[in-house]
């Protein structure tokens, strides 16, 4: 069998279609247990959901930090029936910026990620994440609704 790709980036919020991306990684994943995946969250500390009450900018970031992690670990605990690699990232940034970059960085061959987020302002930006990243990606971006 001959691998096309061999790093997945799959960005991951927790929302459904996050959660369907992740899925559509996995499948391709089967093909070649040499296909690496790498499942990301981007925590933006200053997003407004980050200000919804009186808490300290560190216990916010702590917040969303454990929120992310715990996230993660289930996403790739749902995973561990594959015996490909799987590695989980908690970046602190942009995440449209931050997910171009950390694609650069990992040589990634393609992005899976969903065509929407989890809040109700990202959804009047109408996939806002998804159109920056599928045109600053420096490899294919699948784009799962």
């Amino acid at each position: 069998m001959i691998t096309v790709v061999s790093i997945i980036v799959v960005p991951y919020d927790h929302s459904e279609s996050s959660k369907k991306a992740l899925a559509k990684a996995a499948s391709l994943a089967q093909a070649d247990e040499r296909i690496e995946l790498n499942i990301i969250t981007v925590v933006e500390p200053n997003s407004p959901e980050a200000y919804s009450d009186l808490l300290s900018v560190k216990e916010i970031r702590e917040d969303l930090l454990a929120e992310a992690r715990k996230h993660l670990d289930e996403a790739k605990s749902n995973l561990s029936s594959l015996p490909n690699t799987i590695k989980t990232a908690v970046l602190l940034g942009t995440p449209s910026l931050s997910i171009v970059e950390y694609a650069i960085q990992k040589d990634a061959e393609l992005i899976i990620m969903g065509s929407r987020g989890l809040t109700e302002l990202k959804e009047l930006f109408l996939g806002s994440v998804s159109h920056y990243v599928s045109q600053k990606s420096p490899c294919p971006v699948y784009i799962v609704k």
